[in-house]
């Protein structure tokens, strides 16, 4: 529902000379495109054609004149030189990538043998690592080593090995992610949705983490309340942790750098650190308030066995459900000045460019009218395909409602995984019985449309349907890791564990280091996916070279 924008101009042709009339465009390869030919003597339509250009083609629409009385023309498009194939650099990314996990495996089964692994390990003399990563804000212990310490000797007994499928999940979530914001070897399908529809790599991978954030605020908690903790002291870490996030997002990772040096005047207020530390903020303080006692151990009764993982936690869900209505009322009830009630576009062209400056509806609005325009994100992936001209923040004030529905989601899997101890088959059960309820809700509120359902899913929006949706394929996935890594120990999570582990630190010195030696240097050419994606491969596997060795000198930074 684009509204058709000016391409080119033909100029009538020398009939004389018998030479036809060019003009050269551009056009995107991204999408398909609908071309209009109109007569620039009032406005008649001659053509209309659809076509996905492919990348480096080269192509005429040759118009003709079939008769002068009653004004037909043809229009045909003819391809006057083949587009390139953009995807044989990723091709042979993964050949490559193929190939040093091949080499890895057979070096893992040289380790077996005796000889060559004491050999290796006098070497390189490994240190246990397993008791400093299982810090207080990371997730559960499992199996902490046995000290003289009675109390500690009971607490071994019950506990149980760190997850490392928690870990795993989020880094391969951050990978993902480092991988994108480097540019994603300039592929259109490693950059953001525009607006509606179900979101692209860079779009997919936030959710993970904000899910993933959740699931550990269960477990972590619950570690700390048993070690002894007071709720007071509980509440003053998250508190502190919340700051330190929000405070890196304003001041370290802040996207408006771009525009000169930060002041008052242009410091962008949301981001993803931003959203990730209030989020965790209500989502731990709503866990640790609510909590109780012999609520997980299963010694707490309660009237349906099979919601012992819900309904003793019933004051949080009124309190998620009382968020929603808070969102569904503001998307839908807000005055906006200039758009239509509950107006959910892009604004720009969309919409046949009726309403030019209602980008994101309230969600806009609200930012712009609190925030001030100048404080958030100028550059939204809508402006690209739309032209919106209006600024929109897609971490806004609006969208955090949902982003906190999104990491409760999460805090229920790591009560499963709580109130399930050993028991696989049900955690996973759980886990699946959750995702095709997500999934249900997802396709009501969508219509399993892009575009014609009661909520689409739009990652700008943080939609309550772009939640349950991402949400369904969160529960899908951390069913599948949790059952390859720590059920059948078929994989350990190598080597997105490594990043998993030291995800701030990760997250942020990407961010930091971004157009520094050795992760960005010059290109020769520009428009070449190859360089771009040699590039950005090698400055996202050069941070899992470095998690790794933090790892294994034992360094970790936690906030």
């Amino acid at each position: 529902q684009c509204l058709y924008q000016f391409l080119a101009f033909v100029p009538p042709s020398n009939g004389s000379l018998r030479k036809p009339s060019t003009a050269a465009v551009m056009v995107d390869t991204q999408h398909p495109l609908t071309l209009l030919l109109n007569s620039s003597v009032g406005d008649r339509e001659f053509c209309k054609i659809q076509y996905h250009f492919g990348e480096f083609g080269n192509y005429s629409l040759v118009v003709k004149t079939l008769s002068t009385s009653t004004k037909t023309v043809s229009c045909d498009l003819v391809i006057n030189e083949d587009p390139i194939n953009s995807y044989l650099p990723i091709l042979f990314a993964f050949l490559v990538y193929m190939g040093i996990l091949a080499i890895l495996i057979v070096g893992h089964l040289f380790m077996k043998i005796d000889p060559v692994r004491n050999w290796v390990y006098k070497k390189l003399n490994p240190r246990e690592t397993d008791r400093l990563i299982n810090s207080e804000l990371g997730s559960p212990n499992t199996t902490d080593s046995i000290s003289s310490d009675p109390t500690r000797r009971l607490w071994s007994t019950t506990s149980r090995q760190r997850l490392r499928s928690l870990d795993t999940f989020r880094g391969l979530s951050l990978i993902i992610m480092v991988f994108v914001n480097y540019g994603g070897g300039k592929y259109w399908f490693f950059k953001h949705e525009s607006w509606n529809g179900k979101p692209y790599f860079p779009s997919a991978v936030f959710y993970r983490f904000v899910f993933i954030m959740g699931t550990s605020i269960s477990l972590s908690l619950s570690s700390m309340l048993k070690w002894g903790s007071s709720k007071w002291k509980v509440l003053g870490k998250i508190v502190w942790r919340s700051f330190l996030l929000i405070l890196l997002g304003i001041i370290v990772v802040n996207p408006n750098y771009c525009l000169g040096p930060l002041s008052w005047d242009n410091l962008r207020i949301p981001g993803v650190l931003q959203r990730l530390g209030f989020t965790y903020l209500v989502v731990a303080a709503l866990e640790l308030l609510f909590t109780r006692a012999g609520a997980e151990s299963g010694t707490l009764e309660t009237p349906c066995p099979v919601l012992q993982d819900i309904l003793p936690y019933w004051p949080q869900w009124i309190f998620i459900l009382m968020l929603e209505v808070i969102w569904l009322c503001l998307t839908f009830l807000l005055p906006v000045p200039g758009c239509p009630r509950g107006y959910l576009g892009p604004g720009g062209i969309g919409d046949f460019g009726n309403y030019p400056n209602c980008t994101g509806g309230a969600a806009g609005y609200i930012d712009r009218l609190l925030l001030g325009e100048k404080h958030i994100y100028q550059h939204p992936s809508s402006s690209v395909v739309y032209q919106t001209t209006m600024p929109y923040d897609p971490e806004g004030i609006l969208g955090t409602i949902n982003t906190i529905f999104m990491a409760f989601l999460g805090l229920q899997a790591g009560k499963i995984i709580l109130f399930y101890k050993d028991q696989h088959k049900k955690i996973m059960s759980r886990f699946v019985i959750w995702s095709i309820v997500m999934g249900i809700i997802s396709a009501i509120l969508t219509k399993c449309s892009k575009e014609e359902g009661f909520i689409p899913i739009n990652k700008n929006l943080w939609s309550i349907s772009y939640v349950t949706t991402m949400s369904c394929f969160a529960f899908i996935l951390l069913t599948l890791i949790y059952y390859i890594v720590d059920v059948k120990r078929l994989w350990s999570g190598a080597p997105f564990f490594y990043p998993g582990m030291n995800s701030i630190l990760v997250y942020i010195g990407h961010e930091v280091f971004e157009n520094y030696f050795p992760f960005k240097w010059k290109m020769e050419d520009s428009q070449s996916h190859a360089e771009h994606l040699t590039q950005n491969l090698t400055a996202t596997t050069l941070w899992v070279i470095i998690s790794y060795v933090l790892y294994r000198r034992r360094i970790f930074w936690k906030i």
